[in-house]
């Protein structure tokens, strides 16, 4: 490992909560659960992203039908 000479630490990269297809095998189920409560949050967000999207395109599309 190599010394930054200014003495001035990086910040280290923080991994993700969760990396799809990760080995599961050395999870607690304490550790399963929260990351089943993330995904699923993160699914809810989706969806409510894409349903912006399709408002705001059925909205686009009536205007310029019309």
């Amino acid at each position: 490992m190599m010394l930054d000479p200014f003495g001035e630490e990086r910040p280290r990269v923080k991994s993700a909560a969760h990396e799809i297809g990760q080995d599961l095998s050395t999870l607690s189920v304490d550790e399963l659960q929260e990351r089943i409560t993330l995904l699923e949050t993160e699914i809810r967000r989706l969806q409510d992203a894409k349903r912006g999207k399709e408002a705001s395109k059925a909205a686009a599309d009536a205007f310029f039908k019309g």
